[in-house]
C-alpha cells in the first residue's frame, strides 16, 4: 500500500509541482490538463490550463495534486488547516536545504534546529499555501545539545 497526500490548488498547480520537483529532486510524471479532459466534461474553457491530475515522485514517494475552483472544492481559496506534508531525513544539512527553499517567499511557522526530538526541525507554510514539516531523524544515541 502507498498513501498519497493530494494537494488542491487555484490555478498554480503546474508551478507548485515544478518547484517541489526541483527542490526534493523529483520528476513529475503525470500533468493533465483539463483542455486534454474529453470535451462533454463540464469545465469552462477559462480552465483550460489548469491541472485535473499531477503526480510528483521522489524516490519511492509521491504527491498528488490537482487545481480546484470554489465551485468544486468550497474552501480551496481558504488557508489549508489540519494537515502538513512531511519530509524526514537522516542528514540535518539536507533537512537544512529542503526547508530553506520551500520557506522562500512563504512564512516561517517554527524556524528550523534542533529540538528535543530532533538534530534538525522547523515547520512552515510554502507560497503556495501549503504546510510543511521538515524533521531530521536522529541517529542512535544522539542527545540534544541544549
Amino acid at each position: 500500500m502507498k498513501i498519497v497526500t493530494s494537494l488542491s490548488f487555484r490555478g498554480q498547480s503546474r508551478e507548485a509541482f515544478e518547484f517541489y520537483a526541483r527542490v526534493l529532486g523529483g520528476k513529475i510524471t503525470a500533468a493533465m490538463p483539463y483542455g486534454d479532459a474529453p470535451p462533454d466534461m463540464p469545465v469552462g474553457p477559462q480552465y483550460k490550463d489548469w491541472l485535473m491530475h499531477c503526480w510528483l515522485e521522489v524516490g519511492d514517494q509521491a504527491i498528488m495534486g490537482a487545481d480546484m475552483d470554489v465551485d468544486w472544492a468550497p474552501n480551496v481559496d481558504k488557508p489549508k488547516n489540519g494537515f502538513d506534508v512531511t519530509l524526514h531525513t537522516d542528514d540535518a544539512a539536507e533537512a537544512r536545504r529542503w526547508y530553506d527553499a520551500l520557506v522562500e517567499g512563504g512564512k516561517p511557522t517554527m524556524p528550523f534546529g534542533e529540538t528535543f526530538w530532533s538534530p534538525g526541525y522547523g515547520g512552515l507554510i510554502d507560497k503556495f499555501g501549503v504546510p510543511w514539516m521538515v524533521n531530521t531523524l536522529p541517529a542512535e544515541g544522539w542527545t540534544p545539545k541544549g
